[in-house]
């Protein structure tokens, strides 16, 4: 593990960057609010920071998307759970100075997340309240996601959290128990138990066609499915 010498460092080193290096809350509080440092993502937990890079490559990009595509399927033939959906945005909880920044956020309900005049322009969840689920779409940091960010969620007792393994084409899910540990599941809590195993055949498909004609086969699937289950 790194150790910061000073956040300067941070905006011409690149060997601070992936990886997990001891920092105070200062340290990251300068890294969010640099300008130099808008292209990244930011990870703050138990006096660690990381920093990654936001750009990624094209199959991270195009099964981002497909999940962000997926969740809006799900809720439109689920009409009666509103949500809200804001994956990327730096989240922060300034009472335990952790700060997030996963691909995937889920807010069910009403949950009205704006920005009110002078605030800074990330979210604290803890005024706002935890997501029901967050994920992180993993293609080059599959060790990282199923390790230290799993216990980063974990603490911040966010129910649910999704791994999408990007090279191994399958969704990892964990639920939280009642001793604040994440424990792996075969379906989704905060989309009415849907199986993950579909997720899984829904990745499959990628190999031999677009994001946009696998998320057409999703939604002809889970009509069966909400029908079978209503």
């Amino acid at each position: 593990m790194a150790t910061l010498v000073s956040p300067v460092n941070l905006l011409t080193k690149k060997e601070y960057f992936n990886q997990w290096q001891s920092a105070t809350w200062e340290d990251y509080l300068y890294c969010a609010d640099s300008k130099e440092l808008e292209d990244v993502k930011l990870y703050f937990y138990n006096n660690q920071l990381l920093i990654q890079m936001s750009t990624e490559g094209i199959d991270h990009s195009s099964i981002c998307n497909l999940f962000i595509i997926l969740f809006y399927i799900w809720f439109s033939q689920n009409p009666e759970q509103n949500y809200t959906s804001c994956g990327g945005c730096l989240l922060e909880n300034q009472e335990l100075k952790m700060a997030f920044a996963p691909d995937l956020v889920l807010y069910l309900g009403d949950n009205n997340l704006k920005r009110k005049e002078g605030e800074r322009r990330y979210l604290d969840v803890s005024k706002s309240g935890i997501p029901n689920l967050v994920g992180e779409i993993s293609d080059t940091t599959l060790p990282n996601d199923l390790d230290k960010k799993k216990h980063l969620y974990a603490s911040l007792q966010i129910p649910e959290y999704w791994v999408v393994d990007v090279q191994g084409r399958r969704v990892f899910c964990f639920h939280l128990d009642a001793n604040n540990i994440y424990q792996e599941a075969d379906f989704s809590l905060t989309l009415h138990n849907l199986p993950i195993s579909l997720l899984n055949e829904t990745l499959s498909l990628l190999d031999s066609q677009t994001n946009g004609s696998v998320a057409s086969w999703f939604a002809q699937q889970i009509q069966g499915f909400n029908n079978n289950n209503s």
